[in-house]
This record gives structure tokens, C-alpha cells and sequence, in this order.
């Protein structure tokens, strides 16, 4: 009778084994030993952290916090230097792990998420990548003029710039992983690529300073960040203090 009731508050009412503990007046090991005795697999740590959120018997440590840019410069270069030191092995993994996730959603569940990753690549077409928006304010605020998405720059061409330094003669593109890979087919990449050289040779052709950054990730840490920051403005004030030699106007950063 006691196992039907353990097994009930756990399956059913999604309680923690310390919460059944410490309704039945007991210690959370025996109720894991009742559990795994009658085959009910144990949630594990993120399962029941995520059950214990939703349930409202924990709340999300951070919720609330503010932190200082220095927190969070700290918190990202730590998961970058994570990320950085993966193995092979744990990386394969965690690809295999997500992918089974994904396995588990709904129909209904992956069209949602699907469309909401269309709708931000459009919106960042028209309205710019997180990445631009960022190096808009932080190069602004470093004292340089910048113009966000020029047009007309080029007479007679529709192209459209992503920062513009019209005191510089210098131009900064800031080229995302569809730039580089066949995410949305080889047909396509092909065509980007080709845009780019054009759109490159266009731009060197009226003497114009051409920084072009590559970004091959889908995010970028905020460590990452700040450090393009500083690179380009280091690259910018040496520009406005001895303009770059012909051959040297072409700039690549990758990130």
C-alpha cells in the first residue's frame, strides 16, 4: 500500500522523493530504494530541478539578480573556455543528447520553434544581427560617427551597408553562418558567397576601407564580444591617425 502511494506522488503528482520523505515521515533513500524496487526510473538532477521549478518548491536562483558587466564578462569566458575545451567525445554526445530531445518534441513543438527561428533571421535581416546592433552602440559610444545600414552608398547599386564610417571612408560587414555554410542549401551558400565577393570588389573599387567579420557561430559570448570591441576600435583609431596603404585596405577578422 505504502509503495502505490510513493509511486503515486512521484509519477502522478511529480513530487521529489525529499518532498514524499518528508510527507511519509521518512528519509529520501528509502523512498529511492521503494521506486527503483518496483522499476520506476529515477528523474535525473535536471529533470527533478525542472519539476521542482514548475511545481514552485524552488525557485530559479538568479531570477531577480542583477549583475555587474564584470559578472557576466566573467560567467561567459567561463563557458567559453568550456565549450573551447570539449572533447570529441563529450561533444558527440551532446549532439546526440539534443538530438534526442528533439526526437521527443511534438509536431506541433518543432513547427513552433522552426517558425520562430525564421521569423528572427527576418527580422534581423531588416532590422540587423544582435552582433551589429551591439558594435552600432559600443563603437558610437567609443566616439566614432556611424551610419547603420547605409544605402546609395555605391551609385546605381542596391546595396546595403552594415556600419558605415563616413569620417573613415570605412565600412565594417559583419557576415553571419549563412555566409559560410549550407544552412539553407548549397545552392544558396553559393550565391552568398558570390554576392560577397561582388559586393567586396564594388566597395575596394571607390577606395573604400573594407573590415569584414566573419561570424561562424550562431551566438556569440559576450567575452567574444567585448573583445571584437576592442579590436576594431584599436583598428579604427589607427585608420583615422594613417589611412591603410592600397593593398592593405582589405581587413578579415574572424570570430
Amino acid at each position: 500500500m505504502i509503495d502505490k502511494k510513493i509511486i503515486d506522488l512521484y509519477i502522478n503528482q511529480q513530487k521529489s522523493t525529499y518532498e514524499i520523505a518528508d510527507i511519509l515521515q521518512t528519509y529520501p533513500n528509502k523512498i529511492r530504494r521503494v521506486l527503483l524496487k518496483n522499476g520506476i526510473e529515477l528523474k535525473n538532477k535536471s529533470e527533478a530541478q525542472k519539476n521542482a521549478l514548475i511545481n514552485g518548491t524552488a525557485k530559479i536562483p538568479t531570477k531577480g539578480k542583477v549583475r555587474s558587466k564584470a559578472e557576466k564578462l566573467k560567467i561567459s569566458s567561463s563557458l567559453k573556455k568550456h565549450w573551447d575545451n570539449l572533447s570529441e567525445t563529450d561533444y558527440q554526445k551532446f549532439v546526440k543528447n539534443a538530438k534526442e530531445r528533439w526526437g521527443l518534441l511534438s509536431e506541433e513543438e518543432k513547427n513552433n520553434m522552426m517558425s520562430a527561428a525564421i521569423k528572427a533571421i527576418q527580422i534581423a535581416g531588416k532590422e540587423g544581427s544582435k552582433l551589429e546592433k551591439f558594435l552600432l552602440v559600443e563603437l558610437t559610444r567609443a566616439g566614432f560617427k556611424v551610419e547603420f545600414h547605409k544605402k546609395g552608398l555605391i551609385q546605381n547599386q542596391n546595396l546595403e551597408i552594415d556600419l558605415y564610417f563616413p569620417e573613415l571612408h570605412a565600412i565594417i560587414e559583419v557576415d553571419g553562418p549563412s555566409h559560410f555554410f549550407p544552412i539553407w542549401g548549397e545552392e544558396k551558400l553559393f550565391k552568398q558567397i558570390k554576392a560577397d565577393q561582388h559586393k567586396t570588389g564594388l566597395i575596394l573599387g571607390k577606395g573604400f576601407i573594407v573590415i569584414r567579420i566573419k561570424n561562424l557561430s550562431d551566438s556569440v559570448a559576450l567575452s567574444s564580444q567585448e573583445n571584437l570591441k576592442n579590436k576594431l576600435i584599436e583598428i579604427l583609431t589607427k585608420i583615422s591617425k594613417s589611412p591603410p596603404k592600397q593593398s592593405e585596405r582589405y581587413i578579415e577578422i574572424e570570430i
